[in-house]
């Protein structure tokens, strides 16, 4: 039985994939990215040789994941952190929650994480009466707009400038002919006030540094350092993936990311967090909390063929790649992580029978390896999945029927001969409407290939 998720994005596909004005939009904004992208690849004077490094670090991490973590947590326990490991994301809220109540919290700013959409924590902190402001500019547009992040790395991609000033006058009352740098200003106006009265500052880490104990996060705008640096209390909620097991593999990673991310040499803002402020120091939060997330990612680990999606550093670069994407949009996936690395990791970790159709959602063109900075055989990874779910017995009566009739008819050379055109053509485009529901029929010719090469032979 199909699942209700598989109905609904093939419902939000077919929609988006006919909207000519979202298609400009977001071919414009991928077509900004695809300019800069090649300057900053020109800072690698041997790009393949780098990313094969980078996968072979993370494959390193990866593959002594539980060493690697339980060195960072002795290490940045060291320095007054502590360190809190989440099963799920209700584990997780549930130490959130519990972190809030203790320190009598009204108000959180929080700077750009995926993992936090994925465990739905605004959500949560509002079912509790508690406010969270996302700081990101991107993400300040999604929450006010009431939506949530469109794409990876950059939430908003799917706005024009038109699009935020329209929404910035509905909710705050601005003028609607303000430029972007107006605009800017408006949020950044409006965020400092929420920095200096929040309890708690909530932030994401786009590495674990195992042999330091430390965080690394990089950035654009500044929000995440002022959201660890000016609340009392600091919490790290990430992915156990996300570890690396040295600082110096930031001087690969870091480059890396901006480069395939933005099209940068490296991201404006970079910053190393080791613990809460010490003894000796004036500046940062009194206590720092890190809550690493499992959420189905051993599940995918304990997987030897696809635990190399675990390497993935969010760059987005698969995104922008995929025809897929590029037409039917972030929101159509209706999942946290969307795009070729979202369509792998997702049936892992929300599970196969209600997310099994991501997989089938794609071209197989291998865009999405190409352009993978850490070497990821997405698209070998998608087909992996495909077959996943057929062992695990996902497949409905008509996909089953359709593939043994296939079979049987690809053993025997007189069946593949004896259909007519007619019979083949009434097959595929009527009876199999889901083949010709967007493309021109298929027309067959009237004698195979086979019966062409005899008639020939004969005649010579």
């Amino acid at each position: 039985m199909r699942s209700i998720y598989a109905d609904s994005f093939l419902a939000n596909s077919a929609q988006k994939a006919l909207d000519l004005e979202h298609r400009r939009k977001i071919n414009f904004n991928i077509g900004k990215y695809n300019a800069v992208v090649p300057k900053g690849k020109e800072q690698f004077t041997d790009l393949e040789r780098v990313r094969a490094l980078a996968k072979n670090r993370k494959w390193e991490a990866i593959e002594n994941l539980d060493l690697y973590l339980t060195e960072f947590e002795t290490q940045i326990t060291k320095r007054g952190a502590k360190v809190l490991w989440a099963e799920d994301s209700e584990q997780a809220l549930n130490f959130i929650g519990e972190i809030c109540a203790q320190k009598a919290c009204k108000s959180i700013v929080k700077s750009k994480s995926m993992v936090t959409e994925e465990i739905h924590l605004n959500q949560y902190l509002e079912s509790i009466g508690v406010e969270s402001v996302e700081t990101d500019l991107g993400e300040y547009i999604q929450q006010m707009d009431g939506e949530a992040p469109y794409h990876i790395v950059t939430p908003a991609m799917h706005k024009s400038k038109e699009d935020v000033a329209k929404l910035f006058a509905e909710k705050l009352g601005t003028d609607i002919n303000l430029t972007p740098e107006q605009l800017t200003q408006v949020a950044r106006i409006n965020l400092r006030e929420k920095y200096a009265n929040a309890e708690i500052g909530i932030t994401g880490a786009n590495f674990i540094l195992s042999d330091i104990g430390g965080i690394a996060i990089t950035e654009n705008e500044g929000n995440a350092r002022l959201s660890v640096a000016m609340p009392k209390t600091h919490i790290v909620i990430v992915g156990i993936e996300k570890v690396i097991p040295s600082i110096t593999d930031l001087g690969l990673f870091w480059p890396l990311l901006s480069t395939y991310g933005t099209g940068q040499q490296v991201t404006v803002y970079n910053s190393i967090i080791t613990g809460p402020k010490q003894a000796n120091e004036v500046d940062g939060p009194e206590e720092m909390i890190v809550i690493l997330l499992d959420n189905g990612r051993t599940e995918l680990l304990a997987d030897h063929k696809s635990r190399e999606a675990l390497y993935c550093i969010r760059c987005g670069a698969c995104l922008n790649a995929c025809p897929v994407y590029k037409n039917i949009g972030g929101h159509a996936y209706e999942t946290t992580y969307s795009g070729p690395i979202g369509s792998v990791i997702t049936p892992h970790l929300r599970g196969m029978h209600d997310y099994k159709h991501l997989s089938y959602a794609s071209s197989l063109c291998g865009g999405c390896t190409a352009v993978c900075p850490v070497k990821i055989n997405i698209h070998e990874l998608l087909l992996e999945n495909r077959r996943s779910s057929v062992v695990a017995g996902e497949s409905d009566y008509g996909e089953k029927f359709a593939w043994k009739l296939w079979k049987q008819s690809s053993l025997s050379r007189r069946l593949m001969n004896q259909g007519n055109a007619a019979i083949k053509n009434w097959l595929i485009n009527k009876m199999f409407k889901g083949w010709s529901a967007q493309r021109a029929p298929l027309v067959f010719p009237k004698k195979s290939f086979n019966q062409l090469w005899k008639e020939e032979k004969k005649s010579n």
